[in-house]
C-alpha cells in the first residue's frame, strides 16, 4: 500500500507528563507519522475531547486513543471504563500506554476492554520504536471504523 492511499488518523494522547508528550511528538516526527496528534493532560479533558464538550466542541473523533493510567482529576482506568461503556465511543481503539508493569493494572485494563496494554520504555530510542509500532499496527495494519 502506498502512502498516498493511507488515511490520516487523528490520535488522542492522554498524558500528563510533559516529557512523555514531547517524546511522543518526537516519535511522530522522527518516523514521519502523518497522523495528527492531539494531546490532553487529564482524564476529565480526555472525556470532554471525546464527547466534543466545552473547549473541545470542534474536536475531531480520534481513530486511536493512547491512554496513560496515572492521570490527574480522573485516572486512566476511569476514562477507559467510561469510553468502553459509552455506545458512541466504545468502538475507538484504546491503547493503554503507561509506566505501570503491575499485573493488576494489566488485568484491569483488559477487563475494561483496552485494545492493548503497552509499558512505556524509559529508553528514548525504544520509546520511539514502540510509538512507531503502535502506529503501524493500529493505523496501517488494522482496519479501524470511520
Amino acid at each position: 500500500m502506498t502512502e498516498s492511499f493511507v488515511d490520516v488518523v487523528d490520535v488522542l494522547l492522554v498524558e500528563d507528563d510533559p516529557g512523555d508528550v514531547l517524546m511522543t511528538r518526537e516519535a511522530f516526527e522522527h518516523h514521519k507519522i502523518r497522523n495528527k496528534l492531539h494531546v490532553v493532560a487529564d482524564g476529565v479533558e480526555a472525556l470532554q475531547f471525546l464527547r466534543r464538550e466545552g473547549p473541545h466542541a470542534e474536536a475531531p473523533r480520534p481513530g486511536l486513543v493512547l491512554l496513560d493510567l496515572n492521570l490527574p482529576r480522573k485516572d486512566g482506568r476511569e476514562v477507559l471504563s467510561e469510553i468502553k461503556s459509552d455506545d458512541s465511543l466504545r468502538s475507538i481503539p484504546v491503547v493503554v500506554l503507561t509506566t505501570s508493569e503491575a499485573e493488576e493494572d494489566i488485568l484491569r485494563s483488559y477487563d475494561l476492554h483496552a485494545n492493548a496494554y503497552v509499558t512505556k520504555p524509559v529508553d528514548f530510542d525504544r520509546f520511539i520504536d514502540v510509538i512507531r509500532q503502535i502506529d503501524d499496527f493500529f493505523v496501517t495494519v488494522v482496519k479501524l471504523p470511520r
